[in-house]
């Protein structure tokens, strides 16, 4: 087994807990679940969903980039979602972020997210 390396960057939230932004292993990234916050304020860019998803795919892309990868070599998503009614609505914006990039991807409802936010998305890439 490999070292693990810790992935912190300033154009991603920080950790609201004891966890990391990212971790690298064995080749691959491993990334924290992102909402839709903007790193600088920290507050929520809007309490649609469509725009929620956008800023955690920025916020991803933050991570691996950092990391020193990209959201082309995903190769698979969790989506957490407060209700499956902004199913559509996410769904468009990540199919917008991703192009013709298909990962593997898993979709859940929950009862509530962290800060209440409206979607939570995790990812584990290819370096």
């Amino acid at each position: 087994m490999s070292d693990l390396q810790l992935v912190a960057t300033p154009k991603a939230p920080q950790a609201i807990g004891p966890y990391s932004q990212g971790v690298i292993a064995n080749g691959f990234v491993y990334t924290a679940g992102q909402l839709g916050v903007d790193a600088a304020t920290g507050a929520f860019i809007s309490a649609d969903v469509k725009a929620q998803t956008e800023r955690a795919f920025m916020n991803l892309s933050a991570i691996l980039e950092a990391a020193g990868t990209s959201l082309q070599k995903v190769v698979k998503t969790t989506v957490f979602l407060s209700s499956m009614e902004d199913f559509a609505a996410m769904n468009e914006v990540y199919a917008a972020q991703l192009g013709s990039h298909r990962p593997a991807r898993s979709t859940v409802a929950v009862k509530t997210l962290p800060r209440n936010a409206l979607v939570e998305i995790d990812c584990v890439a290819v370096l």
